[in-house]
């Protein structure tokens, strides 16, 4: 009889870890735009190039590389939980397919694994920094979920959110692979700036994408973030223009025809215009940044990455 329990026990536990392990695999499919990594590993060379390290990446800066894309990824599957998606990357989402409870285990369990493997790496420093990314992502995830009454406070609201919400990941991983190989705090500092810039701008583009870009660019539907009641760049400057909105914003965009109303005020404002605007000059920060390492191929990748960043459709 115990020896039936155990060997059920057993069969349980391995059927639950594939299952999970096939969840956790479901986004990792190489369809995403792996632009994380993609940034920390150029910067991790420019760096080492700076600091006169020869050779390739560190094994630290390998690590968190990964850690990044796999940090993201569990957010990813969290906002889906939390937003009700059914669609993301193009495909159905893990929650759309396997329910929320289980989605929020496989977020979880993705995030166990980055901070699994970020103890591996053995700097408490680092771990110190990439700890900070995950409080983040959860108070923007928080003031995700409020506004802001005074019409003043609200786009210093947004750029808030949208620092903990994207930037911080790309910011803190650059100052990670930084202080793996140099001990100056002024170059921790530009690895840092750069990815916080052009973690801004590439939100910022985003949130122009949700209205300019089709659904079957994005991967997702579009005007997604008014049906969510948020009111991102694109809103917030078209305000100036058709003060209604505000009277919107403040009730979420909940109330009949809330939604396409907004969108057409959004698409007759300059909203958009300076959305993109605003996000040009996060760029041109974030180049004057990089700007101050020593010439190499990968700092010039990182400078030409900003162009990328702008001009991207989805």
């Amino acid at each position: 009889m115990l020896h039936r329990f155990h060997c059920s026990a057993f069969q349980e536990l391995f059927v639950s870890k594939k299952e999970l392990k096939f969840l956790c695999d479901y986004y990792f499919d190489g369809k995403g735009k792996a632009i994380r990594p993609m940034i920390v590993v150029l910067m991790a060379r420019a760096l080492n190039i700076h600091s006169d390290r020869v050779g390739d990446l560190l094994p630290g800066q390998r690590a968190v590389a990964m850690i990044s894309e796999m940090i993201h990824t569990a957010s990813l599957v969290h906002d889906d939980v939390i937003d009700g998606s059914d669609k993301r990357r193009g495909k159905r989402t893990i929650n759309e397919i396997w329910g929320e409870k289980k989605a929020i285990l496989a977020g979880d369990f993705i995030l166990s694994a980055a901070s699994m493997a970020l103890a591996r790496i053995g700097d408490i420093t680092v771990v110190k920094v990439l700890s900070q990314v995950i409080e983040d992502l959860v108070r923007g995830e928080f003031m995700q979920l409020g506004s802001k009454e005074n019409e003043n406070e609200r786009f210093k609201h947004y750029l808030e959110k949208t620092f903990k919400k994207t930037a911080s990941l790309i910011a803190n991983s650059c100052k990670a692979v930084s202080i793996l190989v140099n001990s100056d705090p002024e170059v921790h500092e530009i690895a840092y700036q750069y990815g916080k810039n052009v973690g801004i701008a590439f939100q910022l583009v985003d949130d122009v994408l949700d209205f300019t870009s089709g659904a079957n660019q994005l991967g997702k539907p579009t005007a997604a973030d008014l049906k969510l009641g948020l009111a991102t760049g694109p809103v917030l400057f078209a305000c100036q223009q058709f003060p209604e909105l505000h009277t919107m914003i403040m009730r979420r965009f909940s109330s009949k025809g809330d939604v396409d109303r907004a969108w057409q005020y959004v698409l007759q404002s300059d909203g958009v215009k300076q959305t993109n605007y605003l996000a040009q000059r996060y760029c041109q920060e974030a180049i004057r940044q990089i700007s101050l390492l020593r010439p190499s191929a990968e700092r010039d990748a990182l400078i030409r990455l900003t162009e990328m960043v702008l001009t991207r459709d989805k």
